[in-house]
């Protein structure tokens, strides 16, 4: 392993790319620290304390802290995302954006030019709700916007928006000349910034005696198990064999080889968490909107984090946007269609309408696996919280971002030193580091 990292050092281009993408995630986290002007900071930090289990702690998450600062990045990556996802959506619904999706380079360079028109348009949609929110948000006697205005508003508007556009060139660049996906490594610096002050939150739990040492142990062992389990499903496949037909054009023969269909076990990836846990934080987070509401209160009570009814719902939720999902991305019609095409079939099976039933069933098989998983991953932080009662909440979908991340941008390293006659980070006897795209 210390050989494989070593090798990283020998090759130019592989060094520049990690370096350029290091220092542009630099870049990134010193624009957290920066903060919208005429806002005051400490106020919005004090109130965000007791925000607890709520769509501003999820997002807050997501911004790398910077919704917490009321950083010029206070957005984050979100808006970019939410866009993305919008286009995946339109994509099915709308035949113009299905077509494109179809056509190649060309196709996905024009939906990426949609993507970021979205992503403008989302921006000052959330930028404009976020003023009004802050405008009017006090702790106690201290307002977070001293002289709320027109001026206010604009500015912030237009930083707001700004910062997002600034971030999504960030992550265009890391792709095109850093290492690994750029947003990906966009959020996981987010989410890994945090790191820290939870560890140091934990040790001083552990020295006030707030938290016992086995404690600590027992938390620290299951997270080292979940990250394990993690690993091994988002690398999981169920690989379908594909047969060729042996095809003669004059003297040569062509195809007749053998290959597979991967199937992913997490074809969903993050998307039904964070879809779920959205929807049910969201009665918590407009409930000091409407004042004292008896409906607003049960229903804020009934979703506590730690409570059954909030869990049952997750768990529910989040298998069904797994079907969802994997729904509106991958279409066994098409599969089958493009294997008839190019002379491919599947063993025992016949080409075309049969050979889509096949695949939908397997795929839903394998989803409900994944859904099942993914739940678990969840849920576990709750119960950890609830019942050890610790501040070192670094899991869920954090977790799996993290871990996913990691292992994507370790396979293309393993990918630059392989391709240079190198042994990968595992030796050379050692097994090949897949990313949950392989």
């Amino acid at each position: 392993m210390a050989s494989g990292f070593w090798n990283i050092a020998k090759i130019p281009e592989l060094r520049k790319k990690i370096l350029f993408s290091l220092a542009l995630l630099a870049v990134y986290r010193l624009g957290v620290s920066v903060t919208i002007p005429g806002v005051d900071r400490a106020v919005m930090a004090k109130y965000l304390n007791g925000q607890q289990g709520t769509l501003f702690e999820f997002f807050n998450l997501f911004s790398g802290n910077g919704l917490k600062q009321l950083s010029i990045f206070a957005l984050g990556i979100m808006p970019y995302i939410s866009s993305s996802i919008i286009m995946q959506l339109l994509g099915v619904v709308v035949p113009a954006l299905g077509r494109l999706q179809k056509e190649g380079e060309q196709g996905r360079k024009k939906i990426n030019q949609y993507t970021r028109y979205g992503t403008i348009l989302l921006s000052i949609i959330q930028s404009v709700s976020i003023a009004a929110w802050i405008a009017r948000l006090q702790v106690g006697n201290d307002s977070v916007v001293a002289s709320p205005g027109i001026g206010f508003y604009l500015m912030t508007i237009l930083t707001l928006t700004a910062g997002t556009v600034f971030i999504m060139w960030l992550g265009e660049q890391i792709t095109e000349h850093g290492i690994g996906n750029g947003i990906s490594l966009i959020i996981f610096a987010g989410i890994v910034a945090g790191l820290p002050g939870a560890i140091s939150e934990t040790l001083r739990y552990l020295q006030e005696g707030l938290m016992q040492p086995v404690t600590a142990l027992i938390i620290v062992a299951i997270m080292v198990v979940v990250i394990a389990l993690i690993i091994f499903f988002e690398r999981g496949q169920r690989r379908i064999p594909v047969q060729y037909a042996k095809r003669s054009v004059g003297s040569h023969s062509y195809g007749g080889q053998s290959t597979h269909l991967p199937l992913k076990v997490n074809s969903a990836g993050v998307i039904p968490p964070i879809f779920a846990s959205s929807l049910l934080m969201f009665p918590a987070t407009i409930a000091p909107l409407f004042g004292d509401s008896a409906v607003l209160e049960k229903i804020t009570t009934f979703l506590r984090m730690d409570g059954l009814g909030y869990n049952t719902l997750y768990v529910l939720f989040i298998i069904f946007f797994c079907y969802f999902y994997t729904a509106v991305t991958f279409n066994p019609d098409d599969v089958a269609d493009n294997l008839k095409k190019y002379g491919g079939y599947i063993p025992g099976i016949r080409p075309g309408k049969a050979t889509a039933e096949y695949i939908d069933i397997v795929l839903t098989r394998i989803t409900l696996a994944g859904a099942i998983y993914i739940s678990a991953v969840c849920v576990l932080p709750t119960i950890l919280i609830s019942h050890y009662e610790t501040p070192f909440y670094f899991g869920g979908t954090s977790l799996l971002i993290v871990v996913g991340v990691a292992l994507d941008t370790v396979q293309q390293i393993e990918s630059h030193l392989i391709t240079r006659n190198y042994e990968g980070l595992t030796g050379a006897n050692g097994p090949r580091i897949r990313g949950r795209h392989d």
